[in-house]
């Protein structure tokens, strides 16, 4: 284990111990996201987003950031991201209960998915999660992948981040693998991971869901860099 992975592992403890033994720690947080749920969002998908990356730089190449990485604009992009992520669950969530109820007349599905947890519930939840997915995470993803591109070649810098503008038709047409976009991407991770992985963000309670489903996109980067 390299000095790099001790003092991954050394910090994630101090991280989950606050939280656990530092009186108030945990109701602060859970007062914050209430209070300020998009700002929270930012926060959460900057640092979360940003270490799945950094974890699979670590898989892939052995370090866990290197020159060019992009630190700095990889955590703006993932905080921007963090607050329309945060903003497609609550419309997702809002939407797929009205579709539920006036397009496929399933009266208790509101009621379902507002009371405690049971086949319903996990019904609806399902159905939110095919939704977003389906409809929301091919243009997420791929604007994501868009700016990945965008920070490395421009040296990884903010500086560089804001230089020029996203050449989003040439990204699109040319510098996408869209073998890997499309078929493993798309075609593997949506169905295979995050349908499933959202149903369970959308079974926690409301406060826990963000942070859950940025936690997420750790495991994404795992899977990502064995594909690699």
């Amino acid at each position: 284990m390299k000095k790099s992975d001790r003092t991954t592992i050394i910090v994630i403890a101090v991280v989950i111990l606050g939280f656990a033994f530092i009186p108030g720690a945990w109701d602060w947080f859970i007062r914050a996201t209430k209070n300020h749920g998009l700002l929270m969002s930012f926060f959460k998908f900057a640092i979360l987003g940003t270490f799945g990356e950094m974890l699979s730089l670590r898989i892939k190449e052995g370090v866990y950031y290197k020159e060019g990485f992009g630190l700095l604009p990889k955590m703006l992009v993932w905080g921007v991201l963090g607050v329309v992520i945060a903003s497609a669950m609550t419309i997702f969530k809002t939407g797929t209960v009205v579709l539920l109820e006036k397009g496929f007349h399933i009266k208790k599905a509101a009621w379902w998915f507002a009371n405690d947890l049971s086949w319903g519930k996990f019904f609806v939840a399902l159905c939110i999660s095919v939704l977003m997915n389906t409809l929301f995470a091919p243009v997420f993803m791929t604007f994501h992948k868009i700016t990945d591109i965008h920070i490395a070649e421009t040296g990884g810098t903010l500086a560089g981040f804001f230089s020029s503008p996203l050449n989003v038709q040439k990204t699109l047409a040319e510098k996408i693998n869209w073998n890997i976009q499309y078929g493993f991407v798309f075609k593997k991770t949506i169905p295979l991971f995050w349908y499933p992985a959202h149903t369970i963000t959308f079974l926690l309670p409301g406060t826990l869901q963000v942070l859950f489903a940025a936690a997420l996109g750790v495991a994404l980067g795992v899977i990502l860099s064995i594909k690699k």
